[in-house]
């Protein structure tokens, strides 16, 4: 039995379309690539490169050669680059009321649109807790560093509901104490992080030991519980809270610190003892022997245990300026959970792209439009030959965003496109009569399908999304239009 995956997100189908023509796996490529650079823009993709294509082959029909027809689309790539720059809005990403507007016009056409506001906060929450400067001048923000995928885990619990997910102040992973005697909640904790065992040294492979005295049997487990109280001693020396370790706890040691009241954790994952790291301060030490005072992490507020279904949850919350942190989703189902772990990721890009490149474009098809008239008053002046086709080929498959957002309203398509295409030219013509660059900021309204001002509706996108966006599908077409001939190699025997 196959799983069944319910999504609107486009790379995430096109993962799933078991495809063999070579063409087909190239397109399947683009928008992985896209949603691994910038996270955002995958149906896009697919879409504006299918345009190019259909708009090229008229031109193959009658004879122009591939190089001339690449030639006019890079020419006309440039020039839509350049028009997206003068069309582009400076934005502070501190700023919370237009991050939010453009994390919303991120996740307005997703399935959690309904929690929009829920899903807004939490996106910009994690990413801004996870960017920290990578200068050493923190005022350059052109050197944020957003490691999403390291440090803002999301933790999937069915259950619940929508309502109660969040971003916590710290981290949460699912293990439970390693003693049942253990203390169960710690404010203001010294936390000690290692990635050793916590018992005696087993032997790589098969150890043979050949006893002759019967007392050397009781002298050898005797070493072995020294070997094991010697480390818990030396963590005991410098009095932590909570100690975690990536690897075994033996029962002894558990014994020694329930007795020294420390709470243990064994066991946990790599990429989450780095998140603890991150989030308490803490070092990760290798061995007991070698543990200082600074290497104890104690910038966590409050530890706590809490028992969520059926599971125990270890929350570490309160933490003072983390870097790394949990993102909790609690949903009806896993296929619930799973979209709007989809749908967060993809927000959470946007936010991450925006600290990156802090320019944004307006949504709803507008930049499309602006770009097709931009392209299409300069193929008038710009170009001359045979490239002039090629050049506005690429504007009018622009219009093909605008046309499939009508689409999916249910509007007329032809009526709304064609009074799109009329507001954008009469602001490039009362723009050349004044000498005054005007941006015309004019799309349809996602859920009505009228005409609107994205500016009043506040739909903006980052400008490295739209711009990847043209240049992925540009260039993907070029390639595929300089194929000559498919040839499939035999297997030699």
């Amino acid at each position: 039995m196959g799983g069944v995956v319910i999504t609107n997100d486009g790379n995430c189908i096109l993962r799933e379309v078991d495809v063999s023509h070579p063409t087909a796996k190239s397109m399947i490529e683009l928008s992985r690539s896209q949603d691994e650079e910038v996270g955002d823009g995958t149906t896009s993709v697919i879409i504006l490169a299918g345009e190019m294509l259909l708009l090229a082959e008229p031109f193959l029909r009658s004879n122009i050669h591939p190089t001339v027809i690449v030639r006019g689309y890079n020419a006309a790539l440039q020039e839509a680059l350049a028009i997206c720059d003068r069309l582009a809005l400076n934005v502070d990403i501190h700023d919370t009321d237009l991050m939010k507007k453009l994390v919303a016009s991120c996740v307005g056409t997703k399935f959690s649109s309904r929690w929009n506001d829920k899903m807004v906060e939490m996106a910009l929450d994690a990413v801004l807790t996870v960017a920290r400067s990578s200068t050493t001048n923190s005022s350059s923000l052109s050197k944020m560093e957003v490691d999403l995928k390291r440090y803002a885990r999301i933790e999937k619990i069915p259950g619940g509901e929508i309502s109660d997910c969040g971003v916590l102040k710290g981290i949460m992973f699912n293990k439970d104490t390693t003693h049942s005697k253990m203390r169960r909640r710690i404010e203001n904790p010294r936390i000690l992080l290692l990635d050793c065992p916590l018992e005696y040294k087993k032997g790589e492979t098969q150890t043979n030991v050949e006893i002759t005295n019967e007392d050397d049997w009781n002298t050898i487990l005797r070493m072995e519980e020294e070997y094991v109280e010697n480390m818990c001693a030396e963590i005991i020396a410098f009095q932590p809270d909570i100690v975690i370790t990536e690897k075994g706890v033996s029962d002894l040691a558990q014994h020694f610190f329930a007795k020294a009241n420390i709470t243990a954790f064994r066991r946990l994952r790599k990429t989450d003892n780095n998140r603890m790291s991150r989030a308490t301060g803490a070092t990760i030490v290798s061995r007991t022997d070698e543990i200082q005072e600074s290497d104890i992490g104690t910038k966590c507020g409050l530890f706590e245990m809490r028992k969520i279904g059926e599971e125990y949850y270890a929350f570490f919350e309160k933490c003072d300026d983390p870097k790394a942190c949990t993102v909790m989703l609690r949903g009806g189902s896993k296929d619930v959970l799973n979209e709007i772990e989809r749908n967060l990721l993809d927000a959470m890009q946007v936010v991450r792209n925006v600290v990156y490149e802090p320019k944004l474009l307006p949504g709803g098809g507008a930049t499309e439009m602006a770009v097709a008239m931009g392209l299409r008053e300069a193929g008038h002046k710009v170009t001359e030959g045979l490239q002039k086709g090629p050049f506005l080929a690429v504007g009018e498959a622009m219009e093909v965003i605008p046309r499939t957002l009508a689409q999916n309203c249910g509007v007329s398509v032809i009526r709304i496109v064609t009074q799109l295409r009329a507001k954008h030219a009469a602001a490039a013509a009362a723009s050349e009569d004044s000498l005054v660059k005007n941006k015309c900021n004019w799309g349809i309204n996602g859920i009505t399908g009228e005409l609107a001002n994205m500016e009043d509706l506040g739909i903006w996108e980052p400008m490295s999304v739209k711009t990847q966006t043209i240049k992925t599908a540009i260039e993907s077409a070029c390639m595929i239009i300089r194929i000559d001939d498919i040839v499939s190699g035999s297997k030699k025997a």
